[in-house]
């Protein structure tokens, strides 16, 4: 019961926000870290102590919502309390729909990290799809209506596309003798009996769907105009939260096509697009030459990370899960102090912004700091993460795999600093006065303390990580992947193990 209150809160603070008097009080603004602060804490109290979850059960708080939904419950607590500082200095825009349809979001983030039905995870995903069009048309600009229909056109497909994969999955169920019952752990279970041509098109349909999602090239298209254009707090939880919900969908779907025999074609498609990501992100972080559409391909990026990760067994996915939580508190810290910047300066192109650390100091450090951080720079949790990813792949046998994941890393870091560095320090003028622009808006405690808040987290994350979080992900690692992949013997010298069976690697203590 405690898990569903992670729904109804929300909804409860949605449904409370929509019937608020006036169409932009700001007394409604309030709702947003209200509403946040009892989801967080509920959600960190079921980390520390989870509840049962029956395994036929449609919707819980299991071991892998219990990895996951805690990074996205304190992500969004940031970007509320955030939200009442931006939406005060945004007083020209109505609030009501942006604060109910933003604590919607919290709730179909919640339903979606807990659906463990194939059918119920799809319905949350389309919802979130749904949800979220409103938010990115917030600054109604010309700019904003074209990346709000490009977001919808792109994502309704990947939607349609996962759709089909579930009726595929389905359908294998059916044929291989199920009786009809699409929860996760009801197909993992009838395993060898599934229909191995209808799990193979079914893992297609749902990669590329929820893969469209996560925004992995090359569906990633809608990325760099909705980041680009939506506000700050929507890009954050859009980056570390919507993200999520389609990964994990993913590593829910893999569990099931594992146990068809599929696993190894699986990881292999994982790779390969993980790859392409990476490889397309870097090359566009090389000569963007907006901040904004740079926290876009960074994005691409880090979904290549996490899928690449997940092709790599059980080492692979524990860091993946690693990954989640120091990604998404590393990427809001950024949106938010990119949304700073923007406002302050006018723009988010490197013509219109510039020496902003005179002209925000705080938030143009946060941002620096932040860069550093994504870029897998020490000792923030990202380098952990990262370091995880590159040790499973070696430690399968995929050099080349762990080489091509540091050269991407590295053009990213080159082209991340070039972009940052001249937002933060760059020169005015091209006879090189360096007397800063006036601010358009002002920096206030309301929108610095969020983004420094979450920078925090992600250095915490490096510098110790609670035990309770690395129990979180190892229960997650055990639901996820198979116990023949988790238990592997090691490899004897020079062996390559296929993708999807390597041996596991001790945690890393940071």
């Amino acid at each position: 019961m405690l898990a569903h209150l992670l729904i109804l809160i929300p909804f409860a603070g949605a449904a409370f926000a929509a019937a608020w008097p006036g169409k932009n009080s700001q007394a409604r603004t309030w709702l947003l870290p209200a509403t946040a602060l009892a989801h967080a804490v509920l959600a960190l109290w079921l980390l520390v102590n989870p509840p049962d979850v029956s395994p036929r059960a449609w919707l819980g708080f299991d071991a892998v919502a219990r990895a996951t939904l805690p990074a996205v419950s304190l992500l969004f607590l940031a970007c509320a309390a955030y939200g009442v500082a931006y939406l005060r200095a945004r007083a020209e825009r109505p609030n009501r729909v942006f604060v109910t349809l933003l604590l919607s979001l919290l709730g179909l983030l919640s339903v979606g990290l807990q659906a463990r039905h194939l059918g119920l995870l799809w319905i949350a995903t389309e919802a979130l799809t749904l949800a979220t069009v409103p938010l990115l048309h917030f600054a109604d600009t010309p700019r904003a209506f074209e990346a709000t229909w490009k977001y919808l056109l792109v994502g309704g497909t990947g939607i349609a596309l996962s759709l089909l994969g579930s009726f595929a999955l389905g359908y294998a169920s059916l044929h291989g003798g199920g009786a009809g019952d699409l929860t996760f752990a009801a197909l993992a279970a009838q395993g060898a009996n599934l229909s191995h041509p209808w799990v193979l098109i079914a893992w297609v349909l749902l990669l590329v769907g929820y893969g469209t999602k996560m925004g992995l090239a090359p569906m990633h298209t809608w990325k760099p105009d909705a980041y680009g254009e939506a506000p700050g707090i929507v890009g954050a939880v859009l980056a570390g939260g919507v993200t999520t919900v389609a990964f994990i969908a993913i590593l829910r779907v893999r569990a099931v096509v594992d146990a068809a025999g599929a696993g190894e074609v699986a990881g292999h498609t994982l790779l390969a697009i993980g790859l392409f990501s990476m490889l397309v992100a870097a090359l566009f972080l090389l000569g963007t030459r907006d901040f904004k559409r740079m926290l876009a391909y960074s994005s691409v990026e880090h979904m290549g990370i996490l899928v690449i990760a997940a092709s790599l067994g059980a080492a692979g996915v524990w860091a993946a899960l690693f990954h989640v939580w120091a990604n998404g508190l590393t990427k809001g810290a950024l949106f938010l102090s990119a949304g700073n910047l923007r406002r302050a300066a006018g723009a988010s192109t490197l013509d219109a912004a510039r020496a902003m650390s005179a002209v925000t100091p705080l938030s143009a450090a946060v941002f620096v700091a932040g860069m550093f951080a994504v870029t897998a720079c020490p000792p923030f949790g990202p380098f952990f993460s990262e370091l995880r990813v590159v040790l499973a792949a070696f430690a399968g046998g995929h050099g080349l795999t762990g080489g091509l994941l540091l050269g991407c890393l590295l053009f990213a870091f080159f082209g991340m600093s070039r972009v940052v560095f001249a937002v933060v320090y760059g020169k005015t003028e091209a006879d090189g006065d360096k007397k800063p622009p006036a601010p358009l808006v002002r920096e206030t405690a309301g929108v610095v303390a969020p983004p420094l808040a979450l920078l925090a987290l992600s250095l915490s994350l490096g510098l110790a990580t609670p035990a309770v979080l690395r129990d979180a992900w190892t229960g997650a690692v055990a639901e996820l992947v198979p116990p023949k992949t988790s238990a592997s013997a090691p490899p004897p010298p020079g062996h390559i193990s296929p993708i999807g069976h390597i041996t596991p690697i001790a945690p890393l203590s940071p």
